[in-house]
């Protein structure tokens, strides 16, 4: 069984998640304006929840299903948030990330994006990524934007029992030699 690597990048270190990260995964992801901002984090957000998500992370990578990294500091290993690409199938995987309120506004969901799209397209030979962010998360347009990923369409999609309108884009990645 291959073991999940750790990646860095100039000021963050991508960790695979641990059952002691539960009460600081709920912490974060329970505050009511990241579940306003995602598709996936319910509110509240309690630290059961968070073990149970964490449980199953394991099991998508071996499974090549997918891939979820803990956002810790560089300088500190403070625990900040989640970067992910899930749900790969037919060389496409869908990019997902999200950080604790504390840490908006520094650049950080964009670092951790590209390092993982680039681990990604190496080591699980993706062709290509999709992401999306609901059509008012002007913050997660922005990390899009930076990625160089392509706008492709408006879609309402269900969410935690409501229809939601989310901006959707789509990129081919350069091919691995």
């Amino acid at each position: 069984m291959t073991v999940q690597p750790t990646l860095t990048t100039d000021r963050l270190i991508l960790r695979p998640f641990s059952l002691g990260d539960c009460e600081q995964v709920a912490q974060l992801a329970g505050d009511r304006l990241i579940s306003d901002m995602t598709a996936n984090i319910p509110h509240p957000y309690e630290p059961p929840m968070a073990k149970v998500w964490i449980k199953g992370l394991s099991p998508m990578y071996h499974e090549c299903r997918g891939i979820a990294y803990a956002v810790t500091l560089r300088s500190s290993g403070e625990l900040m948030g989640a970067v992910s690409v899930t749900r790969i199938e037919d060389g496409y995987g869908t990019l997902g990330y999200w950080l604790g309120v504390p840490y908006w506004g520094h650049g950080y969901a964009y670092e951790a994006s590209k390092a993982l799209v680039d681990f990604t397209n190496t080591h699980f030979g993706l062709s290509g990524i999709k992401v999306m962010h609901l059509v008012e998360n002007q913050r997660s347009q922005s990390v899009i934007r930076k990625l160089n990923v392509p706008y492709v369409e408006n879609r309402t999609i269900r969410m935690q029992g409501v229809d939601r309108e989310v901006c959707v884009y789509q990129c081919t990645l350069p091919a691995i030699d």
